[in-house]
């Protein structure tokens, strides 16, 4: 086979794979009807947690991260410096000074907030995201191009891309243990805090937990549930004695992340061709490189019974 028609083969090879694996070329639209019924959540109680860390461990052991030993995450120096979830740890746990009503410094959790309406998901041109009905976002990996507009969409800054692996890097964030509680187990975060910082529950059961903490201990709590309606409502709500702005909190408002997204993504994708084309050149691409080794055995074959 001469290179001319080698590389027809291949462009022709890489386009169909696309179509055949359904790659879309644009965007996704955000879900309109809000919370599932079976949706899940965690609420987070920042007044109790003490840092041990011991979330970050189990978190780590149940994605099978380089984890250690558990006493490795007794050291609080790491608390020196304000961190953020990445490909190393899916969550984490930051100190800030005690204020308000708080006698001891506090300590906060974050990673990603399984939003009831994922911008990350809303961005992706692909359908790598997939938003389900017990509200965990998870990231397909077979699906992703490395356009990386989930980094850029989500609020709250948690999709984070293995920048140091050259081949077949990946998007990393907090799954909600979605193949542990699709068992019927608790998230391990949830399952591993030794002071029970965590609730995991139908969503709406701890909205009305968190009001009756609020309710029964107006001095240890402002009123607000950070989570309850921001950006349409996540999965992941907190409570806090001081504002969540001083935690770090992005300050956001109640109107879902995808519309905003969606509006600059429809009008670019509405009256240019050009994107279009590249974004299917470029699922293209990536899809050929992850089927690299099938497509080089199909060429062989086919110069195999040219030269017989």
């Amino acid at each position: 086979m001469n290179s001319t028609n080698r590389r027809t083969f291949l462009k022709q090879l890489t386009v169909g794979s696309a179509v055949a694996a359904g790659v879309s070329i644009l965007p996704a639209k955000a879900s309109e009807e809000g919370a599932s019924d079976q949706a899940m959540g965690v609420l987070v109680d920042t007044a109790v947690c003490v840092g041990c860390r011991s979330c970050e461990w189990a978190c780590k052991t149940a994605h099978g991260i380089p984890a250690g030993d558990i006493e490795d995450f007794h050291d609080r120096s790491v608390f020196k410096e304000f961190r953020r979830p990445d490909h190393t740890s899916y969550c984490v746990i930051n100190e800030f000074p005690a204020e308000g009503s708080a006698k001891l410094p506090l300590n906060v959790k974050y990673q990603c907030m399984h939003c009831i309406e994922p911008a990350c998901a809303s961005a992706c041109i692909v359908g790598a995201f997939t938003k389900h009905e017990t509200g965990a976002v998870t990231w397909d990996g077979s699906m992703c191009i490395g356009c990386r507009y989930c980094m850029v969409a989500c609020p709250f800054q948690i999709p984070t891309f293995e920048y140091e692996k050259a081949i077949q890097p990946n998007i990393t964030k907090c799954d909600f243990c979605y193949d542990r509680t699709k068992e019927g187990k608790l998230p391990a975060c949830v399952e591993s805090c030794p002071v029970e910082v965590m609730v995991y529950g139908p969503r709406e059961d701890l909205i009305a937990i968190a009001r009756e903490r609020i309710k029964r201990y107006p001095d240890r709590y402002i009123d607000r549930i950070f989570g309850e309606k921001v950006v349409g409502g996540t999965s992941w709500m907190y409570l806090a004695p001081v504002e969540f702005d001083k935690l770090k909190f992005p300050p956001l408002g109640v109107k879902p992340a995808p519309g905003v997204t969606e509006a600059i993504q429809h009008g670019i994708f509405a009256y240019f061709i050009p994107p279009l084309a590249l974004f299917s050149w470029l699922g293209g691409v990536m899809w050929l490189t992850k089927r690299k080794e099938a497509i080089l055995k199909e060429v062989e074959k086919m110069e195999e019974k040219e030269n017989e």
